[in-house]
């Protein structure tokens, strides 16, 4: 399967060729069909004697059979990749959290997230594997839709969780939330928790087959090490075949079985900590900051709802330190956030400028797309 977004309008054409795959249709008339509703001219291709001579070439040859899902990342890091999972890393995937979540017979999943995303699927493949109820699995997020469902298990994001709480919704009564695909601020785990929810953060990727650690700790059979340069590496049966059609890449990536996965953690007190994207980490005098540290210490600011933090040349520390803050009612001034943040972290660590937003670019996912909000901030400098 390849799950895709139902917001992608049907003329748009796949970027690049591995964002590609061949069906094999019952017949010409579906082919004709299919071909006639996608309006791209190249986003489906007959196969056989009507077909092109070059599908190994356009596609990267056809897909394994042990291969169970094809997923595209958010592309939260640059451009989205196609992702080959198999059954045997989907299922280990899926087996591992109902362990590590006590799933059992009668429990059920309420499924918010995208199922094209590796997050949304997985609740699919976990409750099969447990042989759970029917998930329930919304449209799109709506916070009385939550309140109201049959369900004890869950996956969110951070803005969902906001949303929740901001309702007043009794997150008490589900046995476990899984919270992730977005960094998570110290004040609203903190919130969270207060209220009663069992948050459980997962940290992972479609590589990954979604999250792999929960709350710091490696999934059963996962293994993870922190490298000399301070990049995050992983390995286990959960991990990725390949980046279809991109075998330079692929190779790049997957090093004698460990994941490479472009981000910087630390292990404290026997569980991961993870400081961002490695180059992200801002060097400021030779220092080097985590962007979602810094970011998180600012969210605990009562004046701010949302914060990001970047950083920009300089030509006395080579990197400034910059926060951009979406303010909760009255904006902070930049001496109001140095003093609040100067009790609470190192002084290098402090930002040297302040950028107040009123929205954020975001990606498709909903994410915020930190390479466009570097890049205008850089316009400006």
């Amino acid at each position: 399967m390849a799950p895709t977004s139902p917001k992608h309008p049907a003329p748009r054409a796949p970027r690049r060729s591995s964002e590609l795959v061949a069906l094999r249709l019952p017949n010409r008339a579906l082919a004709a069909a299919i071909q006639e509703a996608w309006a791209a001219g190249n986003a489906v291709f007959p196969l056989g004697p009507d077909g092109p001579d070059d599908l190994d070439e356009r596609f990267g040859g056809p897909v394994e059979p042990d291969i169970g899902a094809l997923v595209l990342t958010s592309g939260s890091t640059g451009e989205s990749r196609a992702v080959e999972l198999s059954w045997d890393s989907l299922h280990a995937s899926a087996d591992a959290t109902n362990r590590r979540l006590g799933v059992s017979r009668g429990d059920r999943w309420l499924c918010p997230v995208p199922v094209h995303h590796i997050a949304g699927l997985q609740i699919l493949v976990r409750s099969e594997r447990a042989s759970l109820e029917p998930q329930v699995v919304m449209n799109r997020f709506d916070v009385d839709e939550v309140a109201g469902a049959e369900a004890n298990l869950v996956s969110l994001v951070p803005t969902m969780l906001v949303r929740l709480l901001d309702a007043g919704v009794d997150l008490s009564r589900f046995k476990a939330i899984l919270l992730g695909g977005a960094a998570l601020a110290p004040s609203l785990l903190q919130r969270a928790r207060e209220g009663g929810a069992p948050i459980v953060r997962s940290y992972g990727m479609t590589e990954t087959c979604g999250g792999c650690v929960y709350d710091g700790a490696p999934l059963e059979g996962v293994d993870l090490r922190i490298e000399a340069s301070g990049e995050i590496t992983l390995s286990g049966p959960v991990l990725f075949s390949r980046y279809r059609g991109e075998p330079a890449l692929t190779a790049e990536r997957l090093d004698d079985g460990w994941f490479r996965t472009a981000d910087a953690g630390t292990i404290e007190n026997g569980r991961l900590r993870v400081l961002g994207r490695v180059d992200e980490l801002i060097n400021t005098g030779g220092e080097k900051v985590s962007p979602v540290e810094v970011a998180g210490l600012l969210t605990t600011h009562p004046a701010v709802a949302h914060a990001e933090v970047v950083g920009l040349p300089d030509p006395e520390w080579g990197e400034r330190v910059v926060a951009i803050v979406e303010a909760a009612g009255k904006a902070p001034t930049l001496a109001e956030v140095r003093a609040f943040l100067a009790t609470r972290t190192e002084g290098f660590k402090v930002p040297k400028e302040l950028v107040v937003v009123k929205d954020w670019p975001r990606l498709p996912s909903g994410k915020v797309d930190r390479r466009r909000l570097a890049d205008y901030l850089r316009v400006d400098d």
